[in-house]
């Protein structure tokens, strides 16, 4: 299978050394999303090509190797002179990462129709976080998630800084949810997403059973933190997989990690959603243990897994 991965690569700006010191250097990381869970899939073995916006520039110039080392196809970026987005990344006193961000007018957020490639029904669409609900290319990049035949998933990952009209956003985020289940894709989000998404739900599961039969989506995946996740399936039956012990460092590039872990099983074996789900915590708690995005991988993954099975 040919994993396809479209979105935003940006440039993380993080503080060199212990979250509760006073930052002397900033140090420039490869990151955004989507290329996050690229260059995770990648090493974990997968086939994978990013669908992005990459600027010419010194940044853009950096993304490109970062993906290409990691053995990422860049034949479907997508070239261009627009300066590369950046990432202001703090971090509290346990390593969770918070962002604010420098986006106007820079590379990620202007797809133009004509940008998108064919994909086949055999190819697998990954997309998601921010470039998907803001900036005038999200319009055209929602119509092409609408025209694909390609298997879909989506990875919501609110940035609640870059769009704060909840209603606004919930709305994006429902319209993609909708074109996600016309081919009874998958959607994932933290509970954190939920929580900020949806305030009048008390239970991120129960907001999950009702997207999952609203929008005809196979399956709606929670991450909650370091208690693990948990899949609700399209008869609303959940599945749950706990979370891994684990020292953070940081918690930059979890979840993506976490999706491209779990994508990488589950379309391996569709009928283990549990084996997927401890693959997906595997990948991002080795991750966490890690400065930055810096996913496993295959063999490091199932080390872990085994090692957790035969404790």
């Amino acid at each position: 299978m040919r994993f396809v991965v479209c979105g935003e690569a940006l440039i993380d700006l993080m503080p060199e050394g212990v979250p509760s010191a006073a930052p002397g250097k900033w140090i420039a990381h490869s990151g955004g999303g989507p290329f996050n869970t690229a260059t995770a899939l990648a090493k974990l073995g997968e086939d994978t090509h990013f669908l992005g916006r990459l600027s010419t520039d010194a940044f853009g110039q950096q993304l490109r190797h970062h993906l290409l080392a990691a053995g990422v196809g860049l034949d479907l970026a997508v070239s261009t002179e627009e300066a590369t987005s950046l990432a202001i990344v703090s971090l509290d006193q346990e390593g969770k990462a918070t962002y604010s961000f420098h986006f106007d007018q820079t590379s990620n957020f202007q797809w133009r129709a004509g940008e998108f490639p064919q994909l086949h029904a055999d190819d697998w669409l990954h997309f998601g976080s921010i470039g998907s609900v803001i900036g005038p290319g999200a319009a055209v990049l929602t119509e092409f998630v609408r025209s694909t035949p390609a298997a879909l998933s989506f990875d919501i990952n609110v940035r609640p800084s870059t769009l704060p009209d909840r209603e606004v956003y919930a709305d994006q985020v429902e319209e993609l949810m909708r074109e996600v289940g016309r081919n009874a894709g998958i959607v994932k989000a933290s509970d954190e997403d939920i929580l900020w998404l949806a305030d009048d739900e008390a239970d991120p599961v129960q907001y999950a059973r009702r997207c999952v039969d609203e929008f005809g989506l196979s399956m709606f995946v929670i991450t909650v933190g370091a208690e693990g996740a948990v899949a609700v399936l399209s008869d609303g039956s959940t599945i749950g997989s706990p979370g891994r012990r684990v020292s953070v460092v940081d918690t930059v590039g979890a979840g993506d990690t976490f999706m491209a872990g779990f994508l990488s099983a589950y379309t391996r074996d569709r009928h283990d959603v549990r084996r997927a789900l401890e693959h997906g915590i595997a990948a991002a708690a080795i991750v966490c243990g890690r400065q930055g995005a810096q996913p496993p991988t295959r063999d490091e993954v199932a080390a872990l897994v085994g090692a957790a099975q035969r404790s």
